[in-house]
């Protein structure tokens, strides 16, 4: 056992020198980084002075400037350039000197932290299962990114239009039955250089329900499913369909460009848009739910089977708005029964966010 005891020390031990080690090869890395960088600051700016300068005499040559300005608009460009150069060393010497007093990896001289969430506007971030740390370590950022992600939730009203009757005489309560949506969308800039056009894509959970108008419920017999009255006075009457889908749209609309030396962004904050598309996926769950008192006893069924719906569940879809809350609608061009005498198609009005 002291043998053990001495062993697993022993590699402990090793293994923090190693870890020391390494941090403080990394450190001085870093430094040595930033001293680079200062070589590359004075570079930098002296090539923008020289290039001011020719701009400059160009005019000159022109007649556009007199030979006075000529001179002064020289000595201001020196002048801003040397100021650059100065507090922009002064910055890297700072961090320089952070290094070497604290003797850890801070070269941004910010304090690391931890976001926990679906999203985040923090570029400089290091992400692990859904959350995203900033360690305070330096990291390259993407110039460009043409795809980026988001959380999708919507909800609101849901029916069925169903042939030879329109929506005011429904077998379905208006405000009782709803739809649920929640899903992941990434969205690519169709074109280079204008975000105009976007193209969304993703994979949402679907929930469609209804609920019969009449003390009525849903039996399947055979290979027809209908609505039937129930013998007793119900309480809740519920019949909800799970799909699992795939959504597309074409997004249209313009956008805020935020352009800097190291990044361009597009932002759709607070900006009109209109989505147009569709979705295909598959139905993985129906069931029916009914509440009702019978003999002094109050009693709740919960039934699950598949009613005759349809497996493949397919529609069209689109959203208007502005920002992140859009106005939502969808229709499903397959039927909610299959092989119905009646065909009846799920329709959905309400909300969409795009988190």
């Amino acid at each position: 056992m002291k043998t053990l005891i001495t062993i697993v020390t022993f590699v402990a031990m090793a293994f923090f020198v190693q870890i020391l080690s390494a941090q403080e090869a990394n450190e001085e890395g870093k430094i040595a980084k930033l001293k680079a960088e200062k070589e590359r600051v004075i570079e930098t700016e002296k090539e923008a002075l020289k290039q001011e300068v020719e701009a400059i005499n160009e005019r000159l040559a022109n007649n556009e400037i007199t030979i006075e300005e000529a001179q002064k608009l020289k000595e201001e460009a020196a002048k801003l350039h040397a100021l650059n150069i100065e507090n922009r060393l002064a910055i890297i010497d700072n961090k320089v000197a952070l290094l070497e007093r604290n003797g850890i990896e801070n070269v941004n001289t910010e304090l690391g932290n931890l976001f926990i969430g679906l999203s985040t506007e923090e570029d400089n971030a290091d992400v692990l299962l859904g959350i995203k740390i900033n360690t305070g370590n330096e990291r390259k950022i993407k110039y460009d990114k043409r795809t980026t992600s988001n959380l999708v939730l919507a909800f609101g009203l849901n029916n069925a239009i169903v042939d030879g009757q329109s929506l005011d005489d429904s077998d379905y309560k208006i405000a009782g039955s709803r739809f649920f949506e929640l899903g992941w969308a990434w969205k690519t800039r169709v074109f280079k250089n204008s975000n105009f056009l976007r193209l969304r894509y993703g994979i949402s959970y679907t929930s469609n329900g209804l609920k019969p108008t009449d003390n009525r419920y849903f039996v399947q017999n055979g290979n027809q499913t209908t609505l039937e009255e129930f013998r007793v006075e119900l309480d809740k009457s519920k019949f909800r369909m799970d799909n699992l889908v795939i959504p597309v749209h074409f997004e249209f609309g313009p956008s805020k460009v935020v352009q800097t030396e190291k990044s361009i962004r597009y932002y759709t904050d607070r900006k009109f848009r209109i989505g147009l598309g569709g979705y295909v996926g598959a139905n993985i769950s129906t069931r029916q739910k009914l509440k009702y008192k019978e003999n002094g006893d109050r009693i709740k069924d919960k039934i699950k089977r598949d009613y005759n719906t349809s497996d493949l569940v397919y529609g069209l879809s689109s959203y208007i708005g502005f920002g992140d809350a859009t106005l939502y609608l969808k229709y499903d061009v397959s039927p909610i029964f299959k092989d119905a005498e009646i065909e009846q198609n799920n329709v959905s009005l309400g909300l969409r966010f795009d988190l």
